[in-house]
């Protein structure tokens, strides 16, 4: 029989529905592993705690506390596949941050809940079920981190959280998910392209993340530079473009050392250097700014944290981020 390893960092698929008050707060016990023996049918399954954190508490060191567990147990014990139980809220970073550091050949498989285990219509149970086939399935292989909700699988690197409560919220604009899951068979049509591999060992570095507005104020940007941040992402205007103001700052940074990355704020579509005013993405990318291609800007900021910790930071900046026309 297959061995499959579970790990529960929390989050709503792990919470119940206070009765008194209606609140949705964390359980004592999870209330998944009283779930568990569902999935005696499918493998020999073993079950780990690493935290217990509603996901807005989840933090890049707890993100890489969840990576040297995975690491480390699977160097202890030859498992088919992992399954990771997390909160919706920042479960698409956490599942980007694994994607660029972890380098293993099982599948890794994210999920989550938008409805507590107690509430009508919970969706814990059968999202935990749905992951665990995913991750026991063969196709899964050398996906990368996969993220399974609501009968989709997706990508680590494309998906993202789209409605507030909704139980389709996980989507991933412009791409689409790469597979299925239905009652008999697990169907993924696409193998998507992996990212280049961003090992780290720890995680000293800062990278602030600011989304444009008009009349965006430059001290904002100051500030960033007062704090002696490491890096900068940029949510710009439509295809990459930002307020003139904030060209001076863009320049500093530069002059200092410091990466920029520019992503848009928009909801599907990439950043290009089209337009060539002041601020606009050709004006930036002859100032050095880089482009995330593909990215939010969440999770452009992971991949630039990672690619900061590299023994040759501007090597792996080179190889991640690139100008349009590289």
């Amino acid at each position: 029989m297959k061995s499959l390893l579970v790990l529960h960092t929390g989050g709503t698929i792990s919470m119940h529905a206070d009765a008194e008050s209606e609140a949705v707060i964390p359980s004592e016990k999870n209330p998944l592993s009283a779930e568990l023996s569902k999935l005696a049918s499918l493998a020999d399954v073993h079950e780990r705690e690493v935290f217990n954190l509603p996901s807005p508490h989840i933090t890049p060191s707890n993100m890489m506390t969840l990576k040297n567990v995975i690491e480390e147990t699977s160097q202890e014990t030859l498992y088919d596949g992992i399954v990771i139980t997390h909160g919706t809220d920042t479960l698409e970073e956490t599942a980007y941050f694994l994607d660029l550091t972890l380098h293993l050949d099982i599948p890794i498989v994210m999920t989550g809940a938008m409805r507590s285990s107690n509430e009508i219509g919970s969706d814990g149970v059968y999202n935990l079920l749905s992951a665990a086939r995913v991750a026991l399935h063969s196709s899964s292989k050398n996906k990368g981190v996969l993220v399974v909700l609501n009968d989709e699988i997706h990508t680590a690197e494309n998906v993202t959280k789209t409605h507030t409560s909704n139980v389709s919220t996980f989507q991933s604009p412009s791409y689409g998910p790469i597979g299925h899951i239905t009652k008999s068979i697990i169907h993924i049509h696409y193998t998507p392209v992996r990212t280049p591999h961003l090992p780290i060992q720890d995680l000293s570095k800062r990278v602030a993340l600011l989304k444009v507005y008009a009349g965006m104020e430059p001290e904002l940007i100051e500030a960033i530079i007062e704090k002696n941040y490491d890096g900068l992402i940029i949510e710009g205007l439509g295809q990459g473009n930002i307020p003139p103001l904030l060209v001076p700052l863009i320049d500093e940074l530069r002059r200092k050392d410091i990466p920029v990355v520019l992503v848009s704020r928009c909801f599907n579509g990439i950043a290009l250097d089209v337009y060539g005013y002041a601020g606009g993405g050709r004006d930036l990318k002859n100032r050095g700014v880089h482009f995330a291609h593909g990215l939010n800007g969440q999770k452009a900021r992971l991949a630039l944290l990672a690619a900061l910790h590299q023994p040759d930071p501007h090597g792996a900046l080179s190889q991640f981020f690139h100008y349009p026309t590289d």
